[in-house]
């Protein structure tokens, strides 16, 4: 056997090695696609960004730090009722703000913008390793397949067509939820960030004079 053959068919079992885990990832992501999208609607369900009671909230702090109150303009930070992650923020700010410990709300909020940056990568990272998992599973099963059509196996055929399209199928599906909830929360973490952001804005410009 030369050594071209041998490489050959050392790389096709190799590459046919590789169908079973592939099958069992795109499974295994199908499942996680749709505990994410259920993730997804309970998330829709509880957002509820209130710019009035924002509003509301921040007039209360402006109000209060310069005349050094600084325990209620912590309950004023306390009292938002925003998105979770917000109102989170606000609840974890207050503390410190009653230390008037500023620099402490700002490490805060860099904190949150991780959180929601790795809430994006599970979505993010099912978008991208789907279409890749369904593209090695559509592959592999060609090279099976096309030797039984040379040695007139139909059965053999038919089998690894039938892999390779499911595979597609399931990749697809799998990134196609994934890229989707992807792009909705990147806008909804946006909006809280932004939200964040102006909290962050009210507290400096008060905290300053």
């Amino acid at each position: 056997m030369s050594s071209m053959n041998l490489l050959s068919q050392t790389m096709y079992v190799f590459s046919s090695a590789l169908l079973y885990p592939v099958m069992i990832f795109l499974t295994l992501l199908a499942f996680v696609s749709l505990i994410q999208l259920g993730e997804f609607i309970s998330e829709y369900s509880k957002r509820n960004r209130d710019r009035n009671n924002l509003e509301i909230g921040c007039k209360k702090i402006r109000d209060s730090l310069p005349n050094s109150a600084f325990s209620e303009a912590s309950k004023a930070l306390e009292s938002l009722k925003q998105n979770y992650m917000v109102t989170s923020f606000a609840r974890d700010a207050a503390k410190y703000l009653e230390e008037r410990n500023f620099p402490a709300i700002e490490k805060l909020s860099e904190e949150y913008e991780i959180k929601m940056a790795k809430r994006l990568e599970n979505t993010k990272i099912s978008s991208t390793v789907a279409p890749m998992l369904g593209l090695m599973g559509t592959l592999i099963p060609l090279g099976p397949a096309l030797i039984g059509l040379s040695q007139g196996d139909l059965e053999t055929l038919a089998q690894n067509l039938m892999i390779a399209f499911a595979t597609t199928v399931i990749g697809l599906f799998s990134a196609g939820i994934a890229y989707v909830l992807t792009q909705v929360r990147r806008r909804w973490y946006w909006e809280d960030m932004s939200d964040i952001d102006y909290i962050l804005d009210v507290l400096e410009e008060k905290s300053g004079n």
